[in-house]
């Protein structure tokens, strides 16, 4: 079970809450990711508008926004970590953060976008095959 202390949690707080403050005008991003993910920002817009056509971006929360700024970021971009946690994540801090009906649009912008960008949320962990054990001579 993963813990609110954990420290990548902590950081996409950070993360989230810097874009948050971005979104309100604060030019200075203040974390390095978040740096990065305004230099992506308008192609990461483009997606989370496609995949929620009935809410122009500036119709969005701002917390949901800022939340699905770093998922998108960390699927496409960064890629370090599995898709899988990546929405987990984004849907516990939209539970965290948002209204009670942010972990459903969230999960339902980054559901569509993921269908639409053909990015797998299977375990990625390598299965063991059944190849037999090398032969020592």
């Amino acid at each position: 079970m993963k813990s609110k202390f954990d420290p990548r949690h902590i950081k996409r707080i950070e993360d989230m809450q810097a874009l948050f403050a971005h979104g309100f005008g604060n030019l200075d991003p203040r974390t390095e990711n978040t740096k990065e993910i305004c230099k992506h920002q308008t192609e990461i817009d483009e997606i989370i508008q496609k995949n929620a056509p009935k809410w122009p971006i500036d119709k969005i929360n701002r917390t949901d926004l800022a939340i699905l700024r770093l998922a998108f970021w960390e699927l496409l971009f960064e890629k370090s970590t599995p898709p899988k946690v990546i929405i987990d994540e984004a849907i516990e801090l939209g539970k965290e953060f948002g209204t009670e009906h942010s972990s459903s649009f969230i999960n339902g912008v980054l559901g569509a976008a993921i269908i639409d960008l053909n990015v797998s949320v299977e375990d990625e962990r390598e299965t063991p095959t059944n190849d037999p054990l090398p032969v020592q001579e």
